[in-house]
This record gives C-alpha cells, structure tokens and sequence, in this order.
C-alpha cells in the first residue's frame, strides 16, 4: 500500500519521534511505500529512514520552493510547481492517509483531505496519528461538529484517531 503520510518538518522531542519511527518501522517491515513530503529534515526525515532502513520504499512530493531540502536517495522524487499542486499529487498517489503531528501546513494538507472527503471526491481512509495526545482537541472539536450537525456524513466514516503507529497501520489494512 502507498501511505500517505502528512507531518512536520520540524526537529521534534522524543514524544513525537519515538512514534514516528515505530510507525515507519512498521511501514516497512509491511512492505508499504511511504508517500510524503520529501524534505530530509526533522520529523519527516524521522519516518523516512524508519521506512528505508526496514524495506519500504520512498516517494517524495517536494515543492520548488523547498527543492534544495528534498531527499536525495528516494525511490522516486517529484517536485510540485506549488503547495495546491503538491497535496493534490500526494493524494492522488496514496491509497490511504496518516496525519501526523505537525503545524499550520500540516493542518491544512488534513483539511483539504477531509473536506475533498466529505465531497465524496476520494475515498480513501484517513487516520490521524495522535502521538502523545497531540490532536486530542482536534479531535473534541470534530466530535462537537458531529454532535451538533457540521458533519454531513458520521466522523467514523471521515477520519478515524489512533493513540499509536500499529493501530493506524491495523485501521488502514482492514480498510484498503
């Protein structure tokens, strides 16, 4: 399976890390393809040697802006005209999505999905890695929208939390 995977760029603590490693590990060791935004720094450089150093493969979704920082060794590296362009093209190669923790421009690759989602413009699921309870408020709010009608489908049927790497990969196996 091609993993989409949606993070952060900045070096972070062990808190996020340790996890980021053990899901790339798993990646791997499954024989999937990490499908990420290419940088070769911080967290993502953190899931992509997990992933490299246990079989899988790497492809890489850089932006022209960011060329100078995409990794040099992955399996495959295509360098997108802009940011709109690069999320759309990691959609399209990934047969599922894992958001990690990250910022502002993580956020907003995970919007983008989730609304493309509910426009029923893929199908393709959507697992939030909550790594030491990052998106615990993220996910309080998504559940107020769905309690209080903002959500036109139920959030199990948009995007599905996960407290660790195994239960995001166990998720997405059962629904690929």
């Amino acid at each position: 399976m091609n993993i989409g995977v949606f993070l952060s760029a900045a070096d972070l603590g062990e808190q996020y890390t340790v996890p980021a490693k053990e899901f790339g590990r798993l990646m791997g060791e499954g024989g999937h393809s990490l499908v990420w935004g290419g940088s070769e720094s911080g967290l993502m450089k953190v899931v992509a040697d997990a992933v490299q150093a246990s079989g899988g493969r790497l492809i890489g979704v850089s932006v022209e802006f960011l060329h100078d920082v995409a990794r040099k060794d992955a399996d495959e590296m295509v360098i997108a005209r802009d940011l709109a362009h690069r999320k759309a093209e990691l959609l399209q190669r990934s047969d599922a999505i894992v958001v990690m923790v990250g910022g502002t421009g993580t956020l907003d690759e995970a919007t983008e999905i989730l609304e493309l989602k509910k426009h029923g413009m893929h199908r393709k699921p959507v697992v939030v890695l909550n790594s030491a309870g990052f998106y615990d408020g993220l996910e309080q709010q998504f559940r107020r929208m769905e309690s209080e009608g903002f959500l036109p489908l139920p959030l199990a049927d948009l995007v599905h939390f996960a407290d660790d790497g195994a239960a995001a990969l166990a998720y997405l196996q059962e629904q690929v």
